[in-house]
């Protein structure tokens, strides 16, 4: 094989596949990308065999063929060198050699026979959603997937589309994310779990315009990503995801509306307060027209004063302050509202027409003192 072709295309094929590319296994060959040309087009693969990734980038094709090369030593190549033409040749017997101006170095390859493709997806039923929605929605729940394994469900999102509207929601055992974005057209009713690690890395390459799009092709198994010249396959999820309609309510004893801005930068400050592994509260005293946020550790103290308005019961409730900050992160609105029933019970952050909504758990607060 022989192909030639711009730094920068390359690059973007090694940086689009590469996370595909296992760094945890037996099987050496995943731990590769393989490059080969099909149909006049040079086409970048990585498969972990959970995840895969395919790309086409633009090139000169001067002897068709195919090579397997060891991903990070190839990638770590390919960024020092000169923003110029690369030319990639390979012998019989995998040698390949990379030159670009006066550079020549030489890495050992592998027959890209031994490697394991992407697994054919039916392309009979589309699903299409905007780039910019997509990346959004995975922004706006990522954070509350579980990465304890002992769960696997937790590290997953479900995704269920009903006419023309897809809800994805996640949860890992102390909150819960669920984001809504309407869809051009209608579709039958589908409900899959897909893991947070493929999300993750679709969010990460997906340019994000909002007037270009991602369709889904989705199976039993398999969810099929297709955008620009990319193909993202995963494995899906098995099970049934738990039914969080059942610890959602829409009762309240205390509803706040308090500006976003305000109260985020009040309980960034309070995470300056509290190790990872501490558990301290922030505590939130609730009051006529105003909110008092407190949090004491070995560490300091702060307390902080904020003005809002207020329907319903005094309370005072305590969380753990960085699940707070994870949600108000990824809402857009100037003010929030916030639903609470009492000191033990979640409380529900979300808009009128609920197109967003995070559940957080408090901390029992009964011992601490101020």
């Amino acid at each position: 094989m022989k192909v030639i072709c711009q730094k920068s295309q390359l690059l973007r094929g090694i940086n689009t596949v590469s996370k595909a590319v296992s760094n945890k296994t037996t099987m050496t060959i995943l731990e590769c990308i393989l490059i080969e040309t099909e149909d006049n087009q040079i086409k970048l693969t990585a498969n972990d065999t959970e995840l895969g990734i395919e790309t086409i980038i633009d090139g000169e094709i001067v002897t068709p063929g195919k090579i397997a090369l060891e991903a990070k030593i190839f990638s770590e190549i390919i960024k020092k060198l000169p923003e110029s033409d690369i030319i990639l040749e390979t012998e019989a017997n995998g040698n390949t050699s990379i030159h670009c101006e006066q550079l020549h170095c030489n890495i050992m390859g592998r027959p890209g026979d031994d490697f394991a493709h992407l697994p054919e997806i039916s392309r009979e039923n589309k699903i299409t959603v905007s780039q910019y929605d997509l990346k959004e929605v995975i922004r706006q729940t990522i954070f509350s997937v579980s990465d304890n394994e002992n769960n696997k469900l937790m590290t997953g999102e479900l995704l269920n589309i009903k006419d023309n509207m897809l809800t994805v929601t996640s949860l890992d055992g102390h909150r819960i994310s669920v984001r809504k974005i309407e869809l051009s057209d209608s579709y039958e009713e589908t409900e899959i779990i897909v893991p947070g690690k493929t999300l993750q890395e679709i969010s990460k390459i997906l340019p994000g315009e909002a007037k270009d799009s991602v369709n889904l092709y989705i199976t039993d198994k398999h969810i099929l990503f297709e955008f620009e010249n990319t193909l993202v396959v995963s494995r899906l999820l098995e099970g049934k995801f738990y039914n969080i309609n059942q610890m959602l309510s829409t009762d309240y004893e205390t509803k706040i509306t308090v500006n976003k801005m305000d109260l985020l930068r009040c309980l960034d400050r309070s995470t300056l307060f509290v190790k990872e592994s501490d558990k301290k509260p922030i505590i939130l005293k609730i009051e006529s027209e105003k909110m008092e946020l407190m949090i004491s550790s070995e560490i300091g103290s702060m307390r902080d004063q904020l003005m809002l308005e207020k329907e319903g019961k005094d309370l005072t409730i305590g969380f753990n302050p960085k699940f707070l900050v994870d949600a108000l992160r990824v809402i857009d609105e100037e003010e929030i509202t916030i639903y609470m029933i009492n000191s033990i019970a979640p409380c529900i952050i979300r808009d009128e027409n609920a197109s967003y909504l995070y559940l957080i758990l408090p901390i029992n607060v009964n011992n601490s003192v101020y």
